[in-house]
């Protein structure tokens, strides 16, 4: 038979797990209930004349023990009463006790304890009553009506995240894409959220899942890689229309990572080298560009002063004596007669030239002598 069932569901992925449906909770808080309901029940008893014997004392012990025990493994309302008959049992067995006092503490304290609930303040709690919904619980201690009124869920209202991801789903462009995602998203209506959806952590997820496949097959590759915020966005629109209806806003979807094939990842880089290497040499034609205008200004300008011409060519050959340190320096006796060093105007270019040098050495001498002071 089960493997009936199994080849049947074959196709279906995500079957439903089987869930214990609680009633209530039974917990910490409910266990310090227990005792304190027990005790104060025996010392109310025992002030009015109504002793209770050492076996029956052992044995409402462990009655309440062994029920209290049952309970929080299955907390439910038709288990309780089972609790109850296992705990009454082991009493009368420890105790042999005919008094219907020591029968009435553990129960009393049980079915206290029991309807006594506490709610986390980022917690509220669907209240069904007889099978129909009552009301939305708030944080803080309440009482259920035993038998009557079951929790039918708990709901965290804080802000969640929930990680995702789209493996091997291919893009508009036919590129196949794997897409790691995160949604922050957060419960509204608790009400719509437990009783209009089975199990909405994995409705959120499925439908997450489902809405980023079609994301990518909705846009290329270049869209996916350059646009992440405007894909989250409509991501995040497409998501929030699903889930509003279940109480749920989806408050931002984020790519974490984008996985594409290797070669078509050595592709892109080499086409990005590429794009580089051009960018770099538009950019070295303009320098040259722009160096041969400003030197084709230059010659325009040594044209009409031949004064200015003759001391910028003392001074490369002043600049070129200088960085030999000492080394031989040839060159044409053209240079030199075209320098015209002997006549008045050459003259006065190298007094001029000569002139600056020593103001050079001297503001040098001057700021060595201010740095050692």
């Amino acid at each position: 038979m089960i493997s009936i069932l199994k080849n049947r569901y074959t196709r279906i992925k995500n079957l439903p797990s089987f869930r214990l449906e609680k009633d209530i909770r039974f917990g910490t808080y409910s266990l310090l209930i227990l005792i304190l309901i027990a005790g104060a029940g025996i010392g109310v008893l025992e002030s009015v004349g109504m002793n209770f014997s050492e076996a029956e004392l052992e044995g409402i012990g462990a009655a309440l023990i062994v029920s209290a025990l049952i309970t929080a493994v299955l907390p439910m309302w038709n288990v309780l009463l089972f609790a109850l008959l296992a705990g009454w049992s082991l009493l009368f067995s420890l105790s042999a006790s005919t008094s219907p006092q020591a029968y009435l503490i553990p129960a009393a304290a049980l079915m206290i304890a029991s309807t006594s609930q506490i709610i986390y303040h980022w917690d509220k709690a669907v209240i069904l009553r007889l099978g129909k919904f009552q009301r939305v619980q708030e944080a803080g201690l309440f009482f259920l009506i035993p038998f009557i009124d079951r929790i039918a869920g708990r709901v965290d209202t804080r802000i969640r995240v929930t990680d995702f991801s789209a493996e091997r789903t291919l893009s508009m462009d036919n590129v196949p894409v794997h897409i790691d995602a995160i949604c922050f998203w957060m419960i509204w209506d608790p009400q719509k959220a437990v009783l209009e959806v089975q199990n909405f952590l994995e409705a959120v997820t499925l439908s997450a899942q489902t809405a980023l496949r079609d994301s990518i097959g909705s846009h290329d590759l270049n869209t996916l890689l350059s646009k992440r915020d405007e894909v989250g966005h409509e991501l995040q629109r497409i998501l929030d229309a699903k889930t509003n209806p279940w109480g749920i806003t989806i408050l931002s979807v984020e790519f974490t990572d984008i996985i594409i094939p290797k070669e078509l990842e050595d592709i892109m880089s080499r086409k990005a080298q590429a794009y580089r290497e051009k960018q770099a040499r538009e950019i070295l034609g303009d320098a040259e560009i722009s160096v041969a205008e400003k030197m084709n200004r230059a010659n325009e300008f040594y044209q009409n002063n031949p004064q200015a011409f003759q001391l910028r060519a003392m001074n490369m050959v002043y600049d070129g004596l200088r960085q030999s340190k000492g080394s031989i320096m040839l060159m044409p006796s053209s240079a030199i007669e075209g320098m015209d060093l002997g006549s008045p105007a050459g003259l006065a270019a190298l007094k001029k030239l000569q002139d600056q040098e020593s103001h050079n050495d001297h503001n040098k001498e001057t700021q060595e002598e201010i740095e050692n002071d």
